[in-house]
Protein backbone atom coordinates (compact mmCIF):
# COMPACT_ATOMS: atom_id res chain seq x y z
CA UNK A 1 0.00 0.00 0.00
CA UNK A 2 1.33 3.44 -0.96
CA UNK A 3 1.81 5.73 2.08
CA UNK A 4 -0.42 8.82 2.23
CA UNK A 5 0.99 12.28 1.65
CA UNK A 6 0.87 12.95 5.40
CA UNK A 7 2.77 9.77 6.26
CA UNK A 8 6.11 10.51 8.03
CA UNK A 9 8.07 8.50 5.45
CA UNK A 10 6.47 10.45 2.58
CA UNK A 11 7.15 13.79 4.24
CA UNK A 12 10.73 12.84 5.14
CA UNK A 13 11.49 12.04 1.50
CA UNK A 14 9.32 14.46 -0.45
CA UNK A 15 9.84 17.68 1.51
CA UNK A 16 13.63 17.87 0.93
CA UNK A 17 13.13 16.46 -2.58
CA UNK A 18 10.71 19.25 -3.53
CA UNK A 19 12.97 21.94 -2.08
CA UNK A 20 15.92 20.42 -3.97
CA UNK A 21 13.90 20.37 -7.21
CA UNK A 22 12.92 24.04 -6.84
CA UNK A 23 16.48 25.05 -5.95
CA UNK A 24 17.97 23.11 -8.87
CA UNK A 25 15.41 24.74 -11.18
CA UNK A 26 16.57 28.13 -9.91
CA UNK A 27 20.21 27.19 -10.49
CA UNK A 28 19.39 26.06 -14.02
CA UNK A 29 17.19 28.93 -15.16
CA UNK A 30 18.04 32.02 -13.09
CA UNK A 31 20.12 34.49 -15.11
CA UNK A 32 23.61 35.21 -13.80
CA UNK A 33 23.62 39.01 -14.22
CA UNK A 34 26.66 39.28 -11.98
CA UNK A 35 24.82 37.93 -8.91
CA UNK A 36 25.49 34.88 -6.77
CA UNK A 37 21.84 33.77 -6.86
CA UNK A 38 22.26 30.75 -9.17
CA UNK A 39 25.21 29.44 -7.18
CA UNK A 40 23.33 29.81 -3.89
CA UNK A 41 20.35 28.03 -5.41
CA UNK A 42 22.65 25.19 -6.50
CA UNK A 43 24.13 24.93 -2.99
CA UNK A 44 20.64 24.81 -1.46
CA UNK A 45 19.58 22.13 -3.91
CA UNK A 46 22.75 20.15 -3.24
CA UNK A 47 22.20 20.29 0.55
CA UNK A 48 18.52 19.28 0.31
CA UNK A 49 19.48 16.58 -2.19
CA UNK A 50 21.74 15.07 0.48
CA UNK A 51 18.92 15.15 3.06
CA UNK A 52 16.63 13.38 0.57
CA UNK A 53 19.26 10.69 -0.08
CA UNK A 54 19.68 10.02 3.65
CA UNK A 55 15.90 9.94 4.21
CA UNK A 56 15.49 7.55 1.29
CA UNK A 57 18.29 5.09 2.00
CA UNK A 58 17.69 5.03 5.77
CA UNK A 59 13.94 4.64 5.30
CA UNK A 60 13.26 7.46 7.78
CA UNK A 61 9.65 7.44 8.96
CA UNK A 62 8.85 3.96 7.67
CA UNK A 63 9.55 2.12 10.92
CA UNK A 64 11.14 -0.74 8.93
CA UNK A 65 14.68 -1.74 9.94
CA UNK A 66 17.36 -2.06 7.31
CA UNK A 67 18.68 -0.04 4.40
CA UNK A 68 16.67 0.89 1.31
CA UNK A 69 18.38 0.87 -2.04
CA UNK A 70 17.69 0.66 -5.75
CA UNK A 71 18.56 2.07 -9.16
CA UNK A 72 17.19 5.58 -8.47
CA UNK A 73 18.89 6.09 -5.07
CA UNK A 74 22.16 4.85 -6.61
CA UNK A 75 21.82 7.29 -9.51
CA UNK A 76 20.83 10.10 -7.14
CA UNK A 77 23.83 9.52 -4.86
CA UNK A 78 26.16 9.38 -7.88
CA UNK A 79 24.88 12.72 -9.21
CA UNK A 80 25.18 14.23 -5.74
CA UNK A 81 28.85 13.25 -5.60
CA UNK A 82 29.49 14.70 -9.07
CA UNK A 83 27.81 17.92 -7.92
CA UNK A 84 30.00 17.89 -4.81
CA UNK A 85 33.09 17.89 -7.05
CA UNK A 86 31.64 20.77 -9.08
CA UNK A 87 30.75 22.77 -5.95
CA UNK A 88 34.32 22.45 -4.67
CA UNK A 89 36.00 23.20 -8.01
CA UNK A 90 33.78 26.16 -8.85
CA UNK A 91 35.01 27.99 -5.76
CA UNK A 92 38.41 28.43 -7.45
CA UNK A 93 37.74 27.94 -11.16
CA UNK A 94 34.80 29.32 -13.14
CA UNK A 95 33.08 26.50 -15.01
CA UNK A 96 30.73 28.40 -17.29
CA UNK A 97 27.87 26.41 -18.80
CA UNK A 98 28.36 23.40 -16.53
CA UNK A 99 26.14 24.58 -13.68
CA UNK A 100 22.91 24.51 -15.67
CA UNK A 101 23.49 21.03 -17.02
CA UNK A 102 24.39 19.61 -13.61
CA UNK A 103 21.41 21.34 -11.97
CA UNK A 104 19.05 19.76 -14.50
CA UNK A 105 20.64 16.34 -14.05
CA UNK A 106 20.44 16.73 -10.27
CA UNK A 107 16.74 17.61 -10.52
CA UNK A 108 16.08 14.52 -12.67
CA UNK A 109 17.95 12.30 -10.21
CA UNK A 110 16.04 13.73 -7.22
CA UNK A 111 12.69 13.24 -8.97
CA UNK A 112 13.52 9.64 -9.92
CA UNK A 113 14.61 8.80 -6.36
CA UNK A 114 11.38 10.29 -4.96
CA UNK A 115 9.21 8.28 -7.36
CA UNK A 116 11.29 5.07 -7.11
CA UNK A 117 12.72 5.07 -3.56
CA UNK A 118 14.11 1.54 -3.78
CA UNK A 119 13.61 -1.69 -1.85
CA UNK A 120 14.26 -2.47 1.77
CA UNK A 121 17.10 -4.87 2.50
CA UNK A 122 16.45 -6.02 6.09
CA UNK A 123 18.69 -9.07 5.59
CA UNK A 124 21.88 -8.01 3.92
CA UNK A 125 23.60 -11.38 4.23
CA UNK A 126 26.86 -9.78 5.34
CA UNK A 127 27.82 -6.94 7.68
CA UNK A 128 30.18 -5.79 4.90
CA UNK A 129 27.33 -5.17 2.44
CA UNK A 130 26.87 -1.47 3.44
CA UNK A 131 30.63 -0.92 2.96
CA UNK A 132 30.37 -2.61 -0.43
CA UNK A 133 27.53 -0.26 -1.40
CA UNK A 134 29.35 2.81 -0.13
CA UNK A 135 32.53 1.96 -2.05
CA UNK A 136 30.53 1.24 -5.18
CA UNK A 137 28.64 4.54 -5.04
CA UNK A 138 31.87 6.44 -4.31
CA UNK A 139 33.52 4.86 -7.36
CA UNK A 140 30.47 5.76 -9.47
CA UNK A 141 30.77 9.35 -8.27
CA UNK A 142 34.47 9.55 -9.10
CA UNK A 143 33.94 8.09 -12.56
CA UNK A 144 31.02 10.48 -13.01
CA UNK A 145 33.34 13.37 -12.15
CA UNK A 146 35.87 11.96 -14.65
CA UNK A 147 33.17 11.87 -17.35
CA UNK A 148 32.17 15.46 -16.53
CA UNK A 149 35.76 16.63 -16.94
CA UNK A 150 36.17 14.46 -20.02
CA UNK A 151 33.16 16.11 -21.68
CA UNK A 152 34.55 19.55 -20.86
CA UNK A 153 37.93 18.51 -22.24
CA UNK A 154 36.35 17.19 -25.42
CA UNK A 155 34.34 20.41 -25.90
CA UNK A 156 37.43 22.54 -25.35
CA UNK A 157 39.51 20.57 -27.85
CA UNK A 158 36.74 20.68 -30.46
CA UNK A 159 36.47 24.45 -30.17
CA UNK A 160 40.21 24.85 -30.46
CA UNK A 161 40.28 22.68 -33.58
CA UNK A 162 37.60 24.87 -35.10
CA UNK A 163 39.77 27.90 -34.27
CA UNK A 164 37.09 29.33 -32.04
CA UNK A 165 39.60 29.45 -29.20
CA UNK A 166 43.01 30.87 -29.97
CA UNK A 167 44.55 30.64 -26.50
CA UNK A 168 45.63 27.48 -24.73
CA UNK A 169 43.06 28.03 -22.00
CA UNK A 170 39.89 26.01 -22.47
CA UNK A 171 36.56 27.81 -22.93
CA UNK A 172 35.43 26.63 -19.49
CA UNK A 173 38.08 28.68 -17.74
CA UNK A 174 40.57 25.92 -16.87
CA UNK A 175 43.87 25.17 -18.68
CA UNK A 176 43.57 22.12 -20.91
CA UNK A 177 46.52 20.27 -19.40
CA UNK A 178 45.14 20.75 -15.90
CA UNK A 179 41.70 19.61 -17.04
CA UNK A 180 43.18 16.50 -18.63
CA UNK A 181 45.22 15.74 -15.51
CA UNK A 182 42.15 16.10 -13.29
CA UNK A 183 40.15 13.81 -15.56
CA UNK A 184 42.58 10.94 -15.19
CA UNK A 185 43.16 11.56 -11.51
CA UNK A 186 39.44 10.93 -11.04
CA UNK A 187 39.73 7.82 -13.22
CA UNK A 188 42.61 6.50 -11.11
CA UNK A 189 40.80 7.14 -7.82
CA UNK A 190 37.58 5.63 -9.16
CA UNK A 191 39.47 2.58 -10.41
CA UNK A 192 41.00 2.02 -6.96
CA UNK A 193 37.58 2.18 -5.29
CA UNK A 194 35.98 0.00 -7.95
CA UNK A 195 38.71 -2.59 -7.40
CA UNK A 196 38.02 -2.55 -3.65
CA UNK A 197 34.27 -2.83 -4.36
CA UNK A 198 34.71 -5.91 -6.55
CA UNK A 199 37.11 -7.59 -4.11
CA UNK A 200 34.77 -6.95 -1.18
CA UNK A 201 31.76 -8.13 -3.19
CA UNK A 202 33.55 -11.35 -4.13
CA UNK A 203 34.69 -11.85 -0.53
CA UNK A 204 31.32 -11.50 1.18
CA UNK A 205 29.20 -13.08 -1.60
CA UNK A 206 28.08 -16.60 -0.79
CA UNK A 207 28.22 -17.86 -3.44
CA UNK A 208 29.57 -15.48 -6.07
CA UNK A 209 27.14 -15.20 -9.00
CA UNK A 210 28.11 -14.23 -12.52
CA UNK A 211 24.91 -12.25 -13.09
CA UNK A 212 24.51 -9.21 -15.33
CA UNK A 213 25.70 -6.85 -12.59
CA UNK A 214 28.88 -8.82 -11.92
CA UNK A 215 29.74 -9.35 -15.60
CA UNK A 216 29.22 -5.69 -16.55
CA UNK A 217 31.12 -4.48 -13.48
CA UNK A 218 34.12 -6.67 -14.31
CA UNK A 219 33.98 -5.57 -17.96
CA UNK A 220 33.94 -1.94 -16.79
CA UNK A 221 36.93 -2.65 -14.54
CA UNK A 222 38.82 -4.17 -17.49
CA UNK A 223 38.05 -1.15 -19.69
CA UNK A 224 39.33 1.28 -17.05
CA UNK A 225 42.40 -0.90 -16.45
CA UNK A 226 43.07 -0.81 -20.20
CA UNK A 227 42.61 2.96 -20.23
CA UNK A 228 45.08 3.53 -17.39
CA UNK A 229 47.63 1.14 -18.91
CA UNK A 230 47.20 2.69 -22.37
CA UNK A 231 47.69 6.17 -20.97
CA UNK A 232 50.71 5.18 -18.89
CA UNK A 233 52.49 2.93 -21.39
CA UNK A 234 51.24 4.10 -24.78
CA UNK A 235 50.56 7.76 -24.08
CA UNK A 236 46.86 7.64 -24.97
CA UNK A 237 45.29 11.09 -25.03
CA UNK A 238 42.45 12.93 -26.68
CA UNK A 239 39.52 11.17 -28.25
CA UNK A 240 40.94 7.66 -27.96
CA UNK A 241 41.28 7.98 -24.18
CA UNK A 242 37.87 9.63 -23.86
CA UNK A 243 36.19 6.84 -25.82
CA UNK A 244 37.58 4.32 -23.36
CA UNK A 245 36.42 6.52 -20.47
CA UNK A 246 32.88 6.77 -21.83
CA UNK A 247 32.72 3.03 -22.59
CA UNK A 248 33.82 2.09 -19.07
CA UNK A 249 31.36 4.54 -17.50
CA UNK A 250 28.51 3.19 -19.65
CA UNK A 251 29.28 -0.39 -18.58
CA UNK A 252 29.27 0.62 -14.91
CA UNK A 253 26.01 2.53 -15.33
CA UNK A 254 24.41 -0.54 -16.87
CA UNK A 255 25.88 -2.90 -14.27
CA UNK A 256 23.80 -1.71 -11.33
CA UNK A 257 21.53 1.16 -12.33
CA UNK A 258 20.55 -0.50 -15.60
CA UNK A 259 19.99 -3.98 -14.18
CA UNK A 260 18.06 -2.68 -11.16
CA UNK A 261 15.94 -0.46 -13.43
CA UNK A 262 14.96 -3.51 -15.45
CA UNK A 263 14.07 -5.45 -12.28
CA UNK A 264 12.28 -2.70 -10.38
CA UNK A 265 10.50 -0.80 -13.17
CA UNK A 266 10.29 -2.87 -16.35
CA UNK A 267 9.85 -6.33 -14.81
CA UNK A 268 8.51 -5.04 -11.45
CA UNK A 269 10.36 -7.74 -9.54
CA UNK A 270 12.07 -7.57 -6.16
CA UNK A 271 15.41 -9.16 -5.44
CA UNK A 272 17.73 -9.62 -2.49
CA UNK A 273 20.74 -9.30 -4.72
CA UNK A 274 22.84 -6.32 -3.68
Amino acid sequence: MTPSLSHPATLALWVPSLVALLAYAGAAFLPDRGTDGPRRALLLGWACHFVAIVADMAGIGTGIPGARFGFAPALSATLWLVLAVYVLESRWTPLAGVRRTLALLGAIAVALAAVFPGEFRPQLGSPWAPVHWALGIASYGLFGAAVLHGVMLDMAERRMRLKLQAAMDSPIGMPLLRLERLTFQFVGAGFALLSATLILGWWHANPWRWDHKAVLSVLGWLVFAGLLIGRQKLGWRGRRALRWLYAGAALLLLSYVGSRFMLEVVLQRTSVVT
